[in-house]
Order: C-alpha cells, then sequence, then structure tokens
C-alpha cells in the first residue's frame, strides 16, 4: 500500500457492512435497506454482496469489482463526516462516502424513492 492511500481503502468490506447495518438497526431499519442502497450505488445483487463479505475483499476491489456504479451517484451530495461528498477528489473515497451518505439517509428515516435519487 502507497504512503497516498487511506488505511480505509484495505479495510476489508465485510469488516465495514456489519457497522452500517447496526447504524440503521438501532433506528429500526433493516439490512435489507443497506444492502439496496449498496447494490442501487454499485450494482452489485444480494449474491454479489454476499460473495464480497464471504471473500473478504477489502473496500478497494469491492468498488473496483463493482457490476456498474450507478450514473446518479454524482446526486448524492451534502456532509458525512464534516466532508461534503460531491467535493472529494479521490475518486475511491469519494464511492466510500457515497455510501456514508447513503447509509445515514437510511438512518434517519428518508424515503427510500429519495435516497435513491428516483
Amino acid at each position: 500500500m502507497g504512503e497516498t492511500q487511506h488505511r480505509i481503502f484495505a479495510t476489508p468490506f465485510a469488516a465495514i457492512h456489519p457497522l452500517y447495518v447496526r447504524k440503521v438497526e438501532r433506528k429500526g431499519h433493516t439490512r435489507a435497506e443497506v444492502d439496496e442502497v449498496i447494490g442501487w450505488l454499485t450494482g452489485y445483487d444480494e449474491l454479489g454482496l454476499a460473495l464480497a463479505v464471504a471473500e473478504g475483499v477489502d473496500l478497494e476491489t469491492f468498488f473496483a469489482r463493482a457490476p456498474a456504479v450507478n450514473p446518479n451517484a454524482t446526486l448524492i451530495t451534502g456532509l458525512i463526516c464534516g466532508i461534503r461528498v460531491e467535493q472529494v477528489e479521490d475518486p475511491l473515497m469519494q464511492k466510500i462516502r457515497y455510501v456514508d451518505k447513503l447509509v445515514d439517509e437510511v438512518s434517519r428515516g428518508k424515503k427510500m424513492s429519495s435516497i435513491l435519487r428516483a
């Protein structure tokens, strides 16, 4: 891993996914909702997500293998961890922040049609 890479890139998706699920479940939402927004963004289906978890792929690989990043991802805007997601320069970090933002919107109870930029 080069010095310019963020440590998060090497973090296994399998370590991050349960954190997303716990975050939304605390607010009365479900794993299915988390998987729906991740699938919308990345093109992964239920089997693809399960394989990414089972194989222990890191976030860099997870996004590199994403079947189809949604063209409407650029409509995801706002703050996450004090950073505007639309201004993140590193493409991989931006995708990670997009997921963070979508999961945050699920946990806050935003309507799914709005989260999925329909």
